[in-house]
């Protein structure tokens, strides 16, 4: 098939793209949020294209891969017709939670919508259009944890602008358990912003090849995040084979089984733990050989990229 899809979650399009189909990715002269084009800073296979909107009519483009509600309207203009399409749905919802209404309920015709979590489904109200649900997969970095460093790792963007949602609150309570290195985007200066030392909080912004080996050498993974869908680095630290401490919250308890990490919503619970990989390598070593074993049970890119074959076909049959 052709598969029209916009850049706009990266890690979650590497996995998508690494299927057997040609992925058309538009792309504009600014290269702005319509127009991404190819990742930069992720690796896509030669199946991915980049075509500019004035070529889309011409492309042939078998399905659509929604991602955002004004691309339905994008589809109409620049293809000039409506070929077969799904809605993907990232995230949780926001607002008025349990109440809020899904974008999809409102588009013309039939458009099925895919979350990417049971929780999601479960907490989106889409009114009447037919709900699927296809679990995250990840291309596996490998089980490169050493956890050499007595840190814990955080994988956020833009900590300080999310504040409560991400947990950036709760990061100066973490940060007396073990120093903390926090990788993503928006991220420098948080320890000043937290009015933490240095020592205890360090920000990184790497590119996706070096931000999984910087995450192994650190002991633990922790994920303080209060709403999200489920965050990849959570899926890939415990890829890479690092133990995991996360709050119980959205889909993390089905991500997350026992013996592969600590999941709780008593902080003190998840401090304790985080405290006790720090100073237990051996310990931290065996939590997360088991993470590595579930996560590539269930949110392996097998299964993945078999879900969304099915899905596709169905859709276009």
């Amino acid at each position: 098939m052709r598969i029209l899809i916009w850049h706009v979650h990266g890690s979650w399009t590497t996995a998508f793209v690494q299927g057997p189909h040609t992925y058309v990715v538009p792309v504009t002269p600014g290269r702005g949020p319509d127009g991404l084009g190819r990742a930069r800073t992720f690796d896509w296979p030669d199946s991915v294209i980049e075509l500019p909107p004035e070529r889309l009519r011409d492309a042939d483009i078998d399905v659509v891969v929604l991602q955002r509600p004004h691309e339905y309207d994008l589809v109409r203009r620049w293809l000039g017709r409506r070929p077969p399409m799904v809605y993907l749905e990232h995230n949780a919802p926001l607002g008025d939670v349990p109440d809020t209404r899904h974008p999809v309920a409102g588009l013309p015709g039939p458009v099925p919508l895919v979350h990417v979590t049971h929780f999601n489904r479960l907490m989106w109200d889409a009114g009447g259009a037919d709900t699927t649900v296809v679990e995250h997969g990840v291309v596996d970095p490998g089980p490169l944890w050493t956890g050499e460093l007595p840190h814990a790792a955080v994988v956020v963007n833009e900590p300080v602008r999310r504040g409560r949602t991400t947990g950036t609150d709760l990061l100066p309570g973490f940060a007396r358990a073990a120093p903390l290195d926090v990788f993503g985007m928006g991220t420098d200066g948080l320890a000043g912003r937290l009015g933490l030392p240095p020592g205890r909080c360090r920000s990184h912004e790497l590119v996706q090849r070096e931000l999984h080996r910087a995450m192994a050498r650190r002991r633990v993974y922790l994920h303080p995040v209060r709403w999200t869908s489920l965050g990849l680095s959570l899926l890939e630290a415990m890829h890479l084979g690092m133990p995991v401490v996360a709050l119980a919250t959205t889909e993390v308890t089905e991500a997350v089984p026992p013996g592969a990490g600590v999941v709780s919503n008593r902080i003190d619970v998840l401090t304790d733990a985080v405290r006790d990989f720090v100073a237990d390598p051996g310990y931290a070593r065996t939590v997360g050989e088991q993470a590595r074993a579930a996560a590539l049970s269930r949110y392996g890119l097998t299964r993945f990229l078999d879900d969304w074959e099915r899905l596709l076909k169905e859709v276009t049959r």
